[in-house]
C-alpha cells in the first residue's frame, strides 16, 4: 500500500533571489532625498548579492557553524586564534568589497550616506560579520591624532581586498580594527576600568606603553588592530595595540574563552587578557573618555542603521510568507486583522529607515565641511542617542511581532534556516551595544547643552509644520523641554517624543502622504505614542497602500 500521508502544501517558498535594495521603496526614497546625486548602481549591485541564494545560504553556515576559540595549538604552543567557517569569511568579504568598513573617509562627500544605505541592505544579509565592519569605521577617524601610525595603517584600512589571514599588516592587503572598552566591574562605566598603561619609549609611532588588564567583552578579537582604554599616570587613555608587532611577532593579548550570547552567534566576542602587551597612544594622554565617546557615536549609528535593516528584513519576511501563505479560506495578507499588522509594521520600519539615514547624513556633512552654520554637527550630536534609543528599543517589539505573522514556522530555528527566529535572537544586541536605553537618554541630556539645540529641531521640523494637528501640538511642546525642564527620569520619554516627531517630518518631506498620515495618526493622535502593540491602525487607515509600498516583490 503506497499511503500519501505528507503532502506539503501551503507553505511559503524560501525567500530567496530578491534585490534586497531595489526592492526597497523606503530605503530608495530616503536615499534620494538625503543624496539625490548619487548614484545607486553599487547599492543595487549589493543588494543583489545580499538577497542571492549563495549569501543566504552563507549565512546559514556561519551560525550553524560557530566561532571556536584555540587557545594551544597540538604542541602546547599559546596561539590565541578564533577560527570561523569559511561562509564567515565570504560575508565579511563581501562588507568590505562594497565599502561598508573604513572606506568612506578616504571617498568624497556622500560616501557615508551610500555606506549606511549599503549597511542597512547588508545587515539583512548577516549582521553578525558587521561587529568589525563598525568598530573599522569608528576607529578609523580616531587614528587620524597618531599620524605616523595612521599612515602606516591607512591603505589597507581603506581597502576594499579583504584577507582573512593571521598574519602582520604589512603582509596583508587589507586590515579590519576593533575596540577593547568594558571591563568586569564597570560596564558602561569605563572611568572604572583598571587595565594600566606603563611608560615604554617612543619609537616610529609615537608613545609605546606596555597594557595590562583585562576586558570583559572584546568583540571580534581577530581584528588586526584594537583601540583600548588604559589607565595611565594622567588617567584613562586611548592607545593603538595591534595583533602583530612592527617586528613580526605576535602581541602578548590573550583570548581567554568566547561569549555564549543569546544572538549575534557568528560574531566571536571575547574576554582577553592583557599580559604586557605593547600599545601605542592614540591622542592626548589622559583623553581616553572625548576619543571613546566620539567612537561610540559612530557605533551607534551603525546600531541604528542596523536595527533598521533587521527591521526591513523581518517585514520582508512575514511579507513573502503572508502573500504565500493561506488560512480561513484567504491568503494571511488579506485577511484584515493581518493587514493592519503588516502596514503597521511598514510603517515603523519605513521610520526606522528615515531617522537612520538622516542621522548618517548629518555624519556626512559634518565631516565634509558641507556644514558652515554647524546646524548638521548639532543635530548629529542631538539625534545619535535619540536615534539609537528609540529605533533598538522598537527593534525587539518589531521581530515578535513579524515573528508572529509566521505563526510557529517563524519560531523554528531548523538548523539555520529560520531565518526569522536569528533576527529576533539578534535584535536585542544593538539595543545593548555601545550603551543601553539610559545610557542614550543621559547622552541626550548631555547633549542638549552643546548648542542652540532647539532652533536646530525647530528647523527639523519645519517642512512638517501645518500639516497634522497632532504633530503640531508635540512638536510646540519640544523648546521648552530642551530647554532644561527636563529632568533625568523623564529622559526616555523625551528621546522617544523627539525621534517620533523628527520621523513623522522626515516622512512627510519623501514618502507619499498616507504614509505621513498613517504615522502621524496612529503614533501622535491615538496616544499609543509608538509603544504600544502593532496591528491598532484605524478601520480606515490605507493599509493596502501601505503594504504595496513595502512589498520586497512585485
Amino acid at each position: 500500500m503506497n499511503h500519501r500521508t505528507h503532502e506539503v502544501i501551503n507553505q511559503s517558498t524560501p525567500f530567496v533571489g530578491v534585490n534586497l535594495f531595489d526592492s526597497d521603496r523606503a530605503l530608495r526614497d530616503a536615499l534620494r532625498f538625503n543624496a539625490p546625486q548619487l548614484d545607486t548602481r553599487a547599492l543595487s549591485a549589493l543588494g543583489a548579492e545580499a538577497g542571492s541564494a549563495e549569501t543566504v545560504e552563507h549565512a546559514r553556515l556561519t551560525n550553524v557553524h560557530t566561532p571556536e576559540l584555540r587557545t594551544h595549538d597540538r604542541f602546547g604552543h599559546r596561539v590565541d586564534q578564533v577560527e570561523f567557517h569559511p561562509s564567515y569569511h565570504a560575508l565579511l568579504g563581501g562588507a568590505l568589497r562594497h565599502g561598508l568598513h573604513g572606506a568612506p573617509w578616504s571617498r568624497p562627500a556622500g560616501a557615508h550616506i551610500e555606506r549606511a544605505a549599503g549597511f542597512i541592505v547588508w545587515t539583512q544579509a548577516e549582521p553578525s560579520v558587521l561587529c568589525p565592519v563598525s568598530m573599522s569605521y569608528a576607529v578609523t577617524p580616531a587614528l587620524r591624532a597618531n599620524a605616523p601610525l595612521y599612515e602606516a595603517w591607512r591603505t589597507r584600512i581603506a581597502s576594499t581586498q579583504y584577507d582573512s589571514r593571521f598574519a602582520p599588516m604589512v603582509r596583508k592587503t587589507a586590515v579590519t580594527l576593533g575596540m577593547g572598552m568594558t571591563e568586569k566591574q564597570g560596564g558602561s562605566d569605563v572611568r572604572a576600568n583598571t587595565t594600566r598603561a606603563e611608560a615604554d619609549g617612543h619609537d616610529a609611532w609615537g608613545t609605546r606603553v606596555r597594557i595590562t588588564g583585562h576586558k570583559w567583552f572584546f568583540s571580534a578579537p581577530m581584528c588586526d588592530a584594537f583601540l583600548v582604554l588604559a589607565q595611565s599616570t594622567s588617567g584613562l587613555s586611548c592607545y593603538f595595540l595591534p595583533r602583530w608587532l612592527p617586528d613580526g611577532m605576535p602581541n602578548a593579548m590573550r583570548i581567554e574563552r568566547l561569549k555564549d550570547k543569546l544572538g549575534n552567534k557568528a560574531n566571536a566576542s571575547s574576554e582577553v587578557e592583557f599580559d604586557g602587551s605593547l600599545a601605542w597612544q592614540v591622542g592626548d594622554e589622559g583623553r581616553g573618555v572625548p576619543q571613546i565617546l566620539a567612537m561610540g557615536a559612530i557605533t551607534r549609528l551603525d546600531c541604528a542603521l542596523g536595527t533598521a535593516g533587521l527591521m526591513r528584513q523581518a517585514l520582508a519576511l512575514a511579507l513573502h510568507h503572508c502573500s504565500e501563505r493561506r488560512a480561513f479560506g484567504k491568503r494571511l495578507i488579506d485577511q484584515p486583522l493581518m493587514k493592519n499588522v503588516l502596514a503597521d509594521l511598514a510603517l515603523e520600519s519605513e521610520a526606522a529607515t528615515a531617522l537612520a539615514l538622516r542621522l548618517a547624513r548629518s555624519l556626512d556633512r559634518s565631516e565634509n565641511g558641507e556644514d558652515a552654520s554647524g546646524h548638521e554637527a548639532l543635530i548629529r550630536r542631538v539625534l545619535t542617542p535619540i536615534g539609537k534609543f528609540w529605533i533598538c528599543k522598537r527593534g525587539s517589539l518589531f521581530a515578535q511581532e513579524a515573528m508572529e505573522c509566521l505563526g510557529g514556522n517563524g519560531y523554528v530555528e531548523e538548523h539555520g534556516e529560520g531565518v526569522m527566529a536569528r533576527v529576533y535572537r539578534e535584535m536585542p544586541v544593538n539595543s545593548i551595544w555601545e550603551g543601553a536605553g539610559n545610557i542614550m537618554a543621559l547622552d541626550l541630556l548631555r547633549a542638549l547643552r552643546t548648542g542652540p539645540v532647539a532652533d536646530a529641531l525647530m528647523h527639523e521640523l519645519a517642512p512638517a509644520r501645518g500639516a497634522h494637528a497632532g504633530f503640531d501640538r508635540l512638536a510646540a511642546s519640544l523648546p521648552a523641554r530642551v530647554d532644561g525642564s527636563t529632568d533625568e527620569t523623564d529622559a526616555r520619554r523625551l528621546a522617544r517624543d523627539v525621534a517620533i516627531v523628527v520621523q513623522a517630518s522626515l516622512l512627510k518631506q519623501h514618502a507619499p502622504a498616507e504614509v505621513f498620515d498613517t504615522f502621524c495618526a496612529s503614533r501622535l493622535t491615538d496616544g499609543v505614542g509608538g509603544g504600544g502593540a502593532f496591528g491598532l491602525l484605524a478601520a480606515a487607515s490605507p493599509l493596502d497602500a501601505l503594504i504595496a509600498r513595502a512589498m520586497p516583490h512585485p
